[in-house]
């Protein structure tokens, strides 16, 4: 079965760092059972055994404040680990132990992963992790996780500690606490209150650190203890309140840092090097985080990252598109005319096809991403936006959203939506959750990619950063609306760590990248395979009747009729190279039939009825009925737009004879421009979320009311943007 190990830490302490280099690629990522947290997991084995480890949320704190940390608590609580690894930032040693001291208060059995080493080195910090280890009664080891350094000795430590009977940790919280606690953990254990999941020191702590999560479950238990409990937890409160002016929370984590203090001052940390000096990382920040330098740096990475991923991506996309291309012709010959070559060609290649054809682009962009977020740096673009996102009613939380949302082009807004969490002020999370969908997520991206390619292709990159700054102003704009109106409400202050820099390692970023692609990889062979079969199918259906069917026989006939007399009847005048061009005319003409056969076909179908019945109202906007088709099934998701893109002009061939890329059709299609891309780009960025985050932000904001907000009024709010660009844009051109 192998031992099995839960990774906890708190943010930035190299804890997935530490799960990628011990698990390779050996690992998979879902979601924890209800609830739309992460859940990685992954096997290590060799020559000390097997083992079975789960990378927990990252969390700097026991108490279920947040979903992240009811889910770490749940898994330790329900699963029971054999072996809890906390990994610490070894160059902020006091913070990162109060997470550790919660375990042990616990009674998980609990090792040490003394991480980032060097980084506390090069600060001038010498740690006795032997001494650490006998005071804390734990095995402490020394790691650089992102160079795989102590991994060997870390899982024979746990290895020699896991099958360990672990006595809880009991910390003095001062005698009144403490007397309360002793009365509680009586009465608790007298009558196996909770006994079942938590020991009874620890629950009656969580009554006293007022634990929604905990005291929930004492509400449907023994109701008549669960009274007793909270009548002990509001006399302490009052007593404390009127003494010593503070509250049971408070109390207990100044007497845990305490606790930590006191071990440290035991000759644990040891300093040889001027501890106010600057750090490498301080001197960085200096100039990447200055007020009017960091903007400009930062929108200069951004325009490099757009460069890196267009220039280097444009080789192997253009292998895809020809890999496609190729499929579809071969399909195109071997199958005979039917329903079924026109489901495999029009329907999965050309639809799902079309999708997977920025694969290469999007694993780009994850790239440079990954190499972004594992040096530190965004963490300081969430530093230096946070003054402007207050100017809109937003938090400096809310800038992580935003990035992991797509604010750099690439993420997803579900976890973004989901990365709302860390906000306290309801309020302003609700702002938050609301605007994170405007965001060039990666399902967006193909259709930008494939309208900068088909319009814009000269500058790709500065494209790229426009439609960047339009989403973030956008946002903020909207979230300025919001906050004045129906989500009034005082801002919170904001206050974050900045994690050093580091050099990210090559196996970390290419893993994060992979992850990223992979999920990429699966909604298009799944989610959107499946939509663009179901598209197909609507823009198939009914077709046309036989009379319309007859009206176009007719018009071949007329063709081929009209062709033969005259050919018969100037055989004898007529050069080979004549015969040749007229019978060249005659195809064209039998093509030209075809090509208004298959749009009069389109056309009647139930996706374009659909299409064109909206047409009166979206040719303000620049779209026809074919555009209209696309976006219709673009709410389920984005990338469905390209996919039906590439169905409607391969059942309605542009040019029959064309077997080039979508982007290539598009350009020579009759009513598309560069303006009329630029107004689907501007509708794309803003209209309604896909059909899998308007779950997320009901399920996030307690109430469907707020998701039918975000459908329509992102809607509404696109479709004027759209309108407005392309009236003033055809008035200028």
């Amino acid at each position: 079965m192998g031992i099995a190990i839960a990774l906890a830490g708190n943010p930035n302490s190299g804890k997935t760092t530490l799960f990628n280099a011990l698990t390779g690629a050996r690992q998979h990522v879902g979601n924890y059972p209800g609830v739309t947290v992460e859940k990685k997991e992954g096997k290590y084995s060799d020559d000390i055994g097997e083992f079975n480890i789960v990378d927990l949320p990252g969390t700097y704190s026991l108490t279920a404040y947040s979903m992240e940390e009811v889910v770490a608590r749940d898994y330790l609580v329900n699963e029971k680990p054999a072996m809890v690894v906390d990994i610490i930032d070894a160059s902020n040693l006091e913070r990162n132990l109060y997470l550790c001291v919660q375990f042990l208060e616990m009674g998980m059995p609990v090792t040490i992963a003394l991480n980032m080493m060097d980084v506390a080195n090069k600060r001038g910090i010498e740690i006795d992790h032997k001494k650490l280890s006998k005071l804390l009664n734990i095995p402490v080891v020394p790691t650089i996780a992102r160079k795989g350094h102590g991994k060997k000795k870390l899982l024979q430590a746990i290895a020699a500690k896991s099958e360990s009977n672990i006595e809880p940790l009991k910390i003095s919280y001062g005698q009144d606490i403490d007397t309360a606690l002793d009365e509680m953990e009586d009465m608790i254990k007298s009558s196996g209150f909770l006994t079942n999941r938590y020991n009874a020191r620890w629950t009656a702590i969580k009554y006293l650190e007022n634990d929604g999560q905990v005291k929930e479950l004492g509400s449907k238990g023994d109701k008549n203890l669960d009274l007793q409990l909270e009548t002990i937890v509001e006399k302490v409160t009052k007593h404390l309140a009127a003494t010593l002016d503070t509250h049971p929370e408070g109390m207990i984590a100044d007497q845990r840092y305490g606790f930590i203090n006191s071990i440290l001052k035991q000759g644990i940390i040891k300093r040889y090097h001027d501890e106010n000096r600057l750090q490498i990382s301080d001197k960085i920040d200096k100039v990447v985080t200055n007020r009017f330098l960091g903007p400009i740096i930062m929108i200069a990475i951004i325009m490099g990252l757009y460069k890196f991923t267009f220039s280097y991506s444009e080789m192997p996309v253009s292998w895809f598109e020809s890999f496609f291309g190729w499929l579809s012709g071969a399909v195109d010959s071997a199958l005979p005319e039917g329903l079924l070559k026109s489901l495999i060609v029009s329907g999965i290649i050309d639809g799902a096809g079309g999708v997977l054809g920025f694969v290469p682009l999007i694993m780009f962009m994850f790239f440079g991403v990954s190499l972004l977020e594992d040096s530190g740096y965004l963490a300081r673009m969430s530093f230096m936006l946070d003054r402007i996102f207050r100017m809109f009613g937003l938090h400096g939380s809310s800038v992580m959203a935003f990035i992991i949302s797509g604010g750099i082009a690439g993420g997803c807004a579900v976890p973004g939506v989901m990365a709302t969490r860390t906000l306290k002020s309801p309020k302003e999370r609700l702002a938050t959750l609301l605007t994170v969908p405007f965001m060039n997520c990666g399902a967006k991206l193909p259709v930008f990619a494939l309208l900068i390619a088909a319009f814009f292709s000269e500058n790709e990159a500065q494209m790229m950063l426009v439609i960047t700054l339009i989403a973030w102003f956008g946002a903020l704009i909207v979230a300025r609306i919001l906050r004045s109106t129906v989500i009034k409400g005082e801002a919170t202050p904001f206050v974050m760590e900045l994690p050093p820099y580091r050099m990210p390692t090559l196996k970390g970023i290419l893993i994060h990248t992979w992850e990223r692609t992979w999920q990429y990889i699966k909604k298009a062979g799944t989610v959107i395979l499946g939509v663009s079969i179901i598209i197909w199918a609507m823009m198939t259906f009914p077709g046309l009747d036989e009379n319309q069917s007859k009206l176009f026989e007719d018009q071949r006939a007329v063709i081929t009729s009209q062709a033969g007399y005259a050919i018969l009847s100037d055989i004898e005048t007529l050069e080979s190279d004549q015969l040749s061009a007229q019978a060249s005319a005659v195809k064209d003409n039998l093509s030209r039939v075809d090509l208004d056969e298959a749009k009069a076909g389109l056309k009647n179908s139930i996706a374009g009825r659909i299409g064109t019945s909206l047409e009166g109202l979206t040719k303000f906007a620049g779209f026809d009925w074919r555009t209209n088709i696309a976006l219709v099934g673009g709410f389920a998701a984005k990338e469905v737009v390209v996919s039906t893109l590439g169905t409607a002009y391969s059942l309605g061939e542009v040019d029959p004879e064309e077997k080039g890329s979508l982007s290539e059709r598009l350009k020579s299609a009759e009513g598309w421009g560069p303006l009329t891309a630029f107004s689907l780009i501007i509708f794309t960025i803003f209209y309604a979320p896909c059909f899998v985050t308007v779950i997320c932000i009901a399920r996030e904001a307690g109430s469907w009311k707020w998701a039918g907000f975000s459908v329509v009024f992102n809607t509404v709010l696109a479709f004027g943007l759209s309108v407005l660009c392309y009236q003033v844009g055809s008035v200028i051109m």
